[in-house]
């Protein structure tokens, strides 16, 4: 992807946590957590049907077991768009 869709995807990360945690100032870097966040199960399960339904593709459990930090989750989000081309 090219540096404005990257810029594009983390601002889209970003809309769909702020609306879900409910706090407008969020603020995200790659080694961000949910737990830095304040995020529960329920809230990262809302974020990633929010991402899959943004992007239309599907995010697989096993993969997302082993993802640690907003870093790895747009990496993982933009290798699916890419795969869907």
């Amino acid at each position: 992807m090219s540096a404005d869709n990257t810029q594009t995807g983390e601002e889209t990360l970003r809309r769909i946590i702020a609306k879900i945690i409910h706090n407008d100032n969020v603020a995200l870097t790659p080694a961000t957590t949910f737990k830095d966040l304040g995020a529960d199960s329920l809230d990262v399960v809302k974020v990633i049907v929010a991402l899959e339904a943004a992007y239309n593709i599907e995010l697989e459990d096993e993969v997302l077991k082993n993802i640690k930090n907003m870093g790895g989750l747009m990496a993982y989000v933009k290798e699916k768009v890419a795969a869907k081309k």
